[in-house]
């Protein structure tokens, strides 16, 4: 039983409001300290990966750097996704815990004036550029195209102009330098119970390759299920090995192999239609 990675939800908790993330209605929550040991426990032998996102903002858990060092500790490589408007606040606790990967949404800010656009961009670059010398692989992402309005255009020429390096292109966008590169991708509709039902004809990486795990246990079967539609079980009450390989999950994950979608919200995931 082998994952490429697992998404463990330290907290729902965001301090932004973005058009494309339609948020959870879940109760917030941080994950404790003695929670967070628990699960890693458990995923040691089952990935080498843990990505602290599903929702939320990892960087408002004041407990982060520690959850970093805790799973480096046993040996994982741990990636987080932030919108980037607290790095410059936590730079040195986060640069010091050693994260493997820093993915930094910087679509994130879109609105203010354009000021407040460049101090946040500011802040984004600062970062990246030091996290990537310090051997940290880094990720500028614009994960909007054709919502922009624009902007990335001004973006692309601002980034272009404070890291003056090699820039090659490949196919989802740019290598920087080493550790360091900006990443396209489109906009997608995230998964929603309340969205009209397509068929069945989907494919996903849910159970495949990956799996996540929500702030208060839940496990589900990717990292868009935002609401835990379809919990598969409670890691903090049944052993995660038991949960991967229960006849829900099989089932799952069969369906995927098959391209069939076995799940109600599966079937109304714009992101699985891609495949």
């Amino acid at each position: 039983m082998a994952y490429s990675r697992a998404y463990v939800e330290i907290t729902n908790i965001c301090n932004r409001n973005c058009s494309f993330c339609p948020g959870t209605v879940r109760d917030k929550r941080r994950m404790t300290m003695g929670e967070f040991q628990r699960i890693t426990e458990q995923l040691q032998g089952i990935t080498e990966y843990i990505y602290l996102h599903v929702m939320g903002e990892p960087l408002t858990h004041p407990l982060l750097p520690d959850f970093i060092r805790c799973a480096g500790e046993k040996s994982f490589k741990v990636a987080i996704t932030t919108n980037g408007t607290l790095l410059r606040r936590c730079q040195e606790e986060l640069l010091n815990a050693r994260p493997y990967k820093v993915s930094i949404s910087v679509h994130s800010f879109e609105e203010g004036t354009l000021e407040s656009y460049l101090d946040y961009l500011t802040q984004c670059m600062e970062f990246a550029d030091q996290s990537s010398r310090e051997g940290i692989l880094t990720v500028l992402r614009l994960w909007n195209r054709g919502y922009d309005k624009g902007r990335n255009v001004d973006t692309l020429a601002i980034l272009q102009d404070f890291f003056r390096e090699e820039w090659k292109e490949g196919s989802r966008g740019f290598r920087i330098r080493d550790k360091l590169h900006l990443e396209y991708g489109d906009r997608f509709v995230w998964p929603d119970m309340e969205a009209l039902e397509g068929d069945d004809r989907v494919f996903c990486y849910g159970l495949k390759d990956h799996f996540g795990i929500l702030c208060d246990g839940s496990v589900i079967p990717c990292c868009l299920d935002r609401e835990g539609a379809i919990t598969l079980g409670n890691i903090y009450e049944q052993p995660i090995k038991e949960i991967l390989v229960s006849e829900r999950s099989v089932q799952i994950a069969e369906g995927f192999g098959r391209r069939r979608a076995v799940e109600e919200l599966c079937r109304k995931c714009g992101y699985a239609r891609r495949f």
